[in-house]
């Protein structure tokens, strides 16, 4: 055990010597001047995410001390998306910096580790992870949830899926803890109160390319067309890209995206709008009308382009807004303090302010869930916003008090599915090893009108004709899935099509 802590404690002097996780926040100070605090930030920093985070929090706390005459100071360091250089970090920014409080990481396989580091020493963590496992606010006493629970867009989802008379979905999800599948008897109970349902669950490690290809292949052959992907941002993208080499971004397909992915739609190029033309998806959503918000826009699109050039958009989106939240909640909070440690966590547990992403109210150290989401639409060389879904209101164009709203997305924008195409698809096919429906059709009849079966000169074709298949095919034009199906004219008839197909069969490998 101690050589354990001194290759510990080596490790953690070498990574702080050499720069590795960041770098410190301007203060003049010392620790004793009541004006002082120190917040400690783990982020990865060369992620999308990751550069919001750490600008709006930037700005968060310049606004806060320039207010309040205050020389709080952010620590940051980063993780590298590594949940060990988490634990590393965490640990160096308590015993090395003597940060008061954590915000970060942006998953919940780094922020575990972080919030346990946290509970030992009583510093409170603030995690900006959209899903956290139940048990966890019970585990971590010092953990605060300051993103609020996106579970309701499970009801969102089924609700575009039952717009669309759609009753069978296939659900693609990364593979990585519970904070992702948590969310699942959400959405199946969700589906099942609109009269749909799961045909299946399918995890895809990040880390496994060939099983990426094995279960597209896989959910192809199937019936389902409708896939509803709930992913991170890089791997989503990922599936997408192997879904257009293998035909399945085209005509007859629906892509629904959680806001794991939508939230990031806004930093696409132009080549990735072009490969996701039709995606469907429900968005995290924040009020853009507010002067507050304006103001926040034009600060940080400024400082972000000069900042980060090499990127395509200079929006601050979701990420940015909850962090500056993030980080004004805690600079109050130890503006208030007269105490360290548990007094700091109640500070922050009595925040009530409206912030740039809504009410920032905690309620057993949770903020209340988000209630609504924007619908959007991926074409052209962007996006385009369909509306909104609420709680209160179902389906929306607005969000005003007196707009209009309906329980079908049918009363929103037009949609663009993929392939082009306004036409809704069917969602439905036979599987392509399905066995066709075999229907017997008498060869004399009283009525030829009725039914008439003609064999052509060369005996080797049957046409089926008159009012009774006529019927038949018509009823079939009107279903919303692919039914094949085969005639026969005698048993002889149906027992010769029956050997060469079980020929074929046994045939194949």
């Amino acid at each position: 055990m101690g050589k354990f802590h001194f290759l510990f404690s080596f490790m953690l002097f070498a990574l702080v010597v050499s720069g590795v996780y960041g770098t410190e926040g301007n203060t003049n100070s010392t620790m004793d001047d009541s004006r002082n605090g120190k917040i400690g930030v783990i982020v990865d920093t060369s992620s999308r995410i990751g550069k919001e985070e750490i600008l709006a929090m930037q700005m968060a706390v310049e606004d806060f001390n320039s207010f309040r005459n205050k020389s709080f100071s952010l620590v940051i360091r980063d993780y590298k998306n590594d949940p060990n250089l988490a634990a590393l970090a965490a640990n160096d920014l308590i015993y090395m910096q003597r940060v008061q409080v954590l915000i970060g990481p942006q998953t919940w396989e780094a922020t575990s580790v972080v919030a346990e580091v946290g509970d030992e020493k009583q510093i409170p963590v603030l995690a900006l992870v959209n899903e956290i496992p139940k048990y966890a606010n019970k585990r971590f006493k010092f953990l605060v949830e300051a993103s609020p629970s996106q579970l309701n867009q499970m009801r969102a989802i089924a609700g575009i899926v039952s717009s669309w008379d759609w009753h069978l979905v296939n659900v693609i999800y990364e593979d990585k803890d519970l904070s992702t599948t948590g969310i699942f008897p959400h959405l199946v109970h969700a589906l099942r109160d609109v009269g749909a349902e799961v045909s299946e669950f399918v995890g895809l490690s990040q880390f496994d390319s060939d099983l990426f290809s094995k279960e597209l292949e896989r959910l192809r052959r199937g019936s389902s067309r409708i896939f509803v992907v709930h992913m991170s941002f890089k791997s989503a993208m990922r599936l997408f890209e192997m879904a257009k080499e293998m035909g399945m971004m085209g005509k007859d397909y629906v892509w629904i995206a959680t806001d794991s992915f939508t939230n990031l739609a806004y930093s696409l190029n132009f080549s990735s709008n072009t490969l996701l033309q039709g995606v469907v998806g429900v968005k995290s959503f924040f009020p853009e009308n507010n002067p507050s918000f304006h103001e926040f826009y034009n600060r940080f699109s400024q400082r972000f382009r000069l900042e980060h050039s090499d990127e395509d958009n200079h929006e601050p989106g979701i990420f940015a807004i909850r962090a500056y939240d993030a980080a004004r909640t805690v600079a109050m909070a130890m503006s208030e303090m007269q105490e360290k440690g548990n007094h700091l966590m109640e500070k922050i547990e009595l925040t009530d302010f409206q912030g740039l992403s809504g009410k920032i109210q905690f309620k057993d150290r949770q903020l209340a869930s988000s209630d609504t989401f924007q619908i959007i639409n991926v074409m052209g060389r962007s996006y385009r916003e369909l509306g909104f879904w609420s709680n209160k209101l179902g389906f929306s164009r607005e969000l005003r008090e007196n707009s209009s709203s309906s329980s079908s997305m049918k009363d929103l924008v037009e949609v663009l599915w993929p392939g082009g195409s306004s036409t809704t698809p069917r969602g439905w096919v036979v599987p392509t090893d399905a066995t066709p429906l075999r229907i017997g059709v008498p060869t004399s009849s009283m009525f030829k009108e009725y039914v008439h079966v003609e064999e052509d000169p060369m005996g080797n074709n049957l046409s089926f004709n008159g009012l009774a298949i006529d019927l038949f095919k018509a009823t079939l034009d009107n279903l919303n899935f692919s039914l094949p199906y085969q005639f026969f004219v005698s048993m002889d008839h149906m027992m010769i099509w029956w050997s060469k197909s079980t020929r074929r069969t046994s045939m194949q490998p």
